[in-house]
This record gives C-alpha cells, sequence and structure tokens, in this order.
C-alpha cells in the first residue's frame, strides 16, 4: 500500500547503493510488450513541451524533469492522486537518468516502480529499428 514504508525503511533504501545498482528496469522492447496488453501506467517526468513534441502513446506528463534534477523530490507529490496504485508504474524522461529518481520517490511511497532503459531517448531508437526492421523484412520478401 503507498506510503506504507517506515522512515528507517526509506533511508536506508535511498542511501544504499546496493539498491541504487538494483533498481528495476525495463527495456523498450519489453515495455512496448507489456504496453500493449495494458499492464502498466506510463509517467513521463520531461517538460510538458517535450511531452507535447512527442511521447510514448497512453503515457501520463508529470512535468517534473527540472525539479527532480534539482534535487527538488517532492515536486512528485502534486502528481501521485492521478497515479494508480494497484498499477507498476514506469518511469520515462530523456535518457533514463532523472526517471531512475522519479522511480525511487514512486518507491519511497509504496508504488511499484521501475525505469524505462535509456528514458525516451531509446524508445525512439526501439521504434525506429522496429519500423525500419518491418520495412527491410517486407521489401526482401517481396524481391527475392
Amino acid at each position: 500500500m503507498p506510503g506504507s514504508r517506515s522512515t528507517s525503511e526509506q533511508h536506508d533504501r535511498k542511501h544504499s547503493s546496493w539498491w541504487a545498482s538494483t533498481m528495476s528496469r525495463i527495456g523498450p522492447s519489453r515495455l512496448d510488450e507489456r504496453r500493449s496488453n495494458g499492464e502498466m501506467f506510463i509517467l513521463d517526468v520531461r517538460p510538458e513541451q517535450q511531452y507535447q513534441e512527442d511521447h510514448i502513446p497512453e503515457s501520463y506528463n508529470a512535468p517534473v524533469y527540472h525539479d527532480l534534477q534539482r534535487g527538488n523530490i517532492e515536486a512528485l507529490d502534486q502528481y501521485l492522486n492521478a497515479i494508480p496504485d494497484d498499477t507498476e508504474i514506469i518511469t520515462v524522461c530523456k535518457a533514463g537518468i532523472v526517471a531512475r529518481k522519479a522511480t525511487e520517490c514512486l518507491e519511497e511511497e509504496g508504488y511499484t516502480a521501475t525505469t524505462l532503459t535509456g528514458g525516451y531517448t531509446g524508445w525512439r531508437q526501439y521504434e525506429r529499428n522496429t519500423v525500419l526492421y518491418r520495412i527491410v523484412s517486407f521489401f526482401r520478401k517481396a524481391v527475392w
């Protein structure tokens, strides 16, 4: 249940290098597979302008990127009501680094959270490679 962790447990996890190195991550291909099944809530923490330019379909924007970068983890609190407590949360930023801070904050609040490896940049690369693979496969069959 969100918010159920003790203060000492939160402190231990926050300052443990072991915990930081084992934080849950998901790759773009696995995210795509699970996203199509509706198994998660995708939280994009990039600034609103970047989100508006392009984003992962069905994601929710909580534009706290710069706040998290500066260490203001409380900035995420105002978005917690929009986040379901019974679904895994996938955090996304530009490259995956700031999203790790969001994942840490969410886990400290009792949510199950995972960071998208490579962030939105990794997602776009995955999309490009997937589309390119489909095009090449289609034309190979047609030519050969």
